[in-house]
């Protein structure tokens, strides 16, 4: 107080000498250096050491809480699609499709049966030769698919297989010449009716022959679906005639992705 009242005389003193009134201007050199800087800023002061660090906990904390909760969200998820796919395969392994072996010649006079096969991802398709046209749609979609899955490096390669429901007129010359139409690794497989009606029967294929015309030809009735196969010789996806063959490839990508060897 006595250094404020000090100072007032002194205002006082030199207002009288100079004949001009005290403003605030006059007053700042008077002012010592850290009010005035406070005065010049609006009061604010820049953050402590202290503070700095308290913000920077405050951060680290909520990056911790966030990347704790990522990381339990990501677990349920694995979980969640591991226990889908464990269901999936039991279902499968119910509907039994597929899960016999065959025994039949390939288009080059070679037995082979299903366990030949095993090991390899395989897409089957069931028709034959004498298919006036959807057969060969559905062998050139197939083939496609394969090119399409080929490009991928990262990917193991699929084996095509023809299965004919019409073994009375494919036999192996006829299945040589045909398969040469299509991806050079597909095999055609045929054999005795016994043995044809043995393999379609463990997937379920349907297949009846029409009558016969006055030259003798006749068309067979068939289902028409291309079956995925797991290495473990497993039946795990259909594609009917609607699925293209970028439709499929992404599919049997997808699939191979996800695989896990029983």
């Amino acid at each position: 107080m006595l250094a404020l009242r000090g100072m007032g005389r002194v205002l006082l003193e030199r207002q009288r000498m100079s004949g001009r009134s005290v403003g605030v201007a006059s007053l700042q050199p008077l002012l010592p250096q850290r009010s005035q800087a406070r005065f010049q800023s609006g009061g604010s002061e820049p953050l402590s050491s202290g503070a700095k660090v308290k913000l920077r906990t405050r951060l680290l904390v909520s990056l911790l809480f966030g990347g704790g909760l990522l990381g339990a969200w990501a677990y349920v998820h694995w979980e969640k699609q591991q226990r889908l796919r464990r269901q999936r395969t039991d279902q499968l392994r119910k509907v039994a499709l597929g899960q016999g072996t065959f025994s039949l010649v390939d288009h080059t006079g070679r037995r082979r049966t299903k366990q030949d096969f095993l090991g390899g991802w395989v897409l089957l398709y069931f028709g034959f030769t004498h298919c006036p046209d959807i057969c060969p749609d559905e062998l050139d979609k197939l083939s496609a698919a394969v090119a399409l899955l080929d490009r991928d490096a990262s990917l193991p390669p699929v084996q095509p297989l023809f299965i004919t429901v019409d073994p009375e007129r494919d036999g192996v010359p006829a299945l040589a010449r045909y398969v040469k139409d299509f991806h050079p690794r597909l095999i055609g497989l045929t054999g005795t009716a016994e043995e044809v009606k043995h393999a379609g029967r463990d997937y379920r294929v349907y297949a009846s022959a029409g009558p016969k015309d006055q030259d003798g030809d006749y068309i067979v009735d068939h289902s028409i679906l291309i079956y995925l196969l797991s290495p473990d010789g497993l039946f795990l996806d259909y594609y009917n005639r609607m699925k293209s063959s970028q439709q499929i490839a992404d599919s049997v990508s997808a699939h191979m992705r996800s695989y896990q060897r029983l």
